[in-house]
């Protein structure tokens, strides 16, 4: 509750503009309590963000690992996991916060990135084998990212990254 609180206070005022007074009126908890729980804002922010990377990888893995179901159709889901779910005024505003501020997040930054790429590369190879698969998987992550800048709406997102997935796994 205070991670997710924290998250949303973030990408509404940016990381510099929170306070923790913010955080903890989101949270309904005190100032204190909050300091009790984290040191500092940058504990928090780290904290709040390692959270949701965290939950957004293990998403992918659960969707993943699913072989009853069409390699695109768990493709699609799975980066709907990863940036789909990022799309729109509010969630928009989480990524960008979360990109702004790097160094601040120490490896986690550049380790679910790459587990993410690797956790693709891994459900394309099963079926195209692993020599095209990590030029795919980088397209297709390429795709995203392109999509996710012009989007307007998750649904917009998904169906142009359908059109794309359908293209790369045939």
């Amino acid at each position: 509750m205070v991670l997710d609180s924290a998250m949303v206070t973030f990408a509404r005022f940016g990381y510099r503009k929170t306070s923790m007074e913010e955080v903890a009126r989101a949270a309904h908890i005190s100032r204190p309590g909050l300091y009790f729980l984290f040191s500092s804002k940058e504990t928090l922010f780290r904290a709040a963000v390692t959270q949701a990377l965290e939950r957004d990888i293990t998403a992918v893995e659960h969707v993943l690992a699913d072989p009853s179901r069409p390699l695109p159709e768990r493709l699609v889901e799975a980066f709907d996991q990863w940036a789909g779910r990022y799309i729109g005024p509010l969630t928009r505003d989480i990524t960008a916060v979360i990109e702004d501020n790097p160094d601040l997040l120490g490896e986690i930054a550049e380790t679910t990135p790459r587990r993410f790429e690797e956790l693709i590369t891994e459900a394309i190879a099963v079926e195209s084998g692993q020599d095209a698969a990590p030029l795919v998987a980088q397209t297709m992550i390429s795709a995203s990212i392109g999509l996710k800048h012009q989007a307007a709406s998750r649904e917009f997102y998904l169906e142009r990254l359908s059109v794309a997935i359908d293209l790369l796994v045939r």
